[in-house]
């Protein structure tokens, strides 16, 4: 049985993904700023629809996996051969998606999984920026980079601080840079 502490939050995993450091900064230290980019998308979450068949922030939880969060929209489909079908829907406020966001995805697949006791191989990333949904099949690949990146999740410690993300675009919209403060430990690294 997992202690509370244990459990990983799915969107962490997008986080670590996103930036260890990041993750970091954030778990750690509780430095997590409201900027544009993370108002803009409570905002379309909050403002999101209503249609019927959905259902929306479905908490999911797996001792076995170790995980847990909440499914942004879980829609349900009655077919009557098959019976129901649910199919997660990962919300997004940009205009296009990155493999992290397939990893949170095939996590709340798996969390479903465990959940219904079935097996959920596909799942949808909708884009806010374009309006559009993309289905995404589940591959053993995602399933077992969700596992692996539990691991390096779990075996963070507070004295060992990540490197930098390697792509320092990623660092303009983050929104723990005031604490992370790449440029500026950057250029008193070169001073050393």
């Amino acid at each position: 049985m997992l202690r509370e502490d244990e459990f990983v939050n799915v969107s962490d995993i997008n986080q670590f993904l996103y930036c260890p450091r990041r993750y970091y900064y954030i778990s750690y230290f509780d430095t997590i700023e409201m900027n544009y980019f993370l108002k803009d998308g409570q905002i379309k979450h909050r403002n999101q629809s209503r249609k019927g068949g959905w259902i929306r922030e479905f908490y999911v939880r797996s001792e076995k996996i170790g995980i847990h969060g909440k499914i942004d929209v879980l829609e349900v489909k009655n077919i009557r051969s098959e019976g129901c079908s649910f199919m997660p829907i990962e919300r997004k406020r940009a205009s296009s998606y990155y493999k992290s966001d397939e990893i949170q995805l095939a996590a709340y697949c798996m969390l479903l999984e465990d959940y219904l006791e079935e097996p959920i191989n596909m799942g949808y990333i909708y884009l806010f920026g374009t309006n559009e949904r993309y289905a995404i099949s589940i591959t053993d690949w995602h399933r077992q980079t969700v596992l692996d990146t539990i691991t390096a999740i779990r075996n963070m410690r507070l004295d060992t601080i990540p490197d930098f993300a390697e792509n320092q675009n990623k660092c303009e919209k983050c929104s723990v840079i005031q604490y992370c403060m790449p440029f500026e430990t950057k250029i008193l690294e070169k001073i050393k």
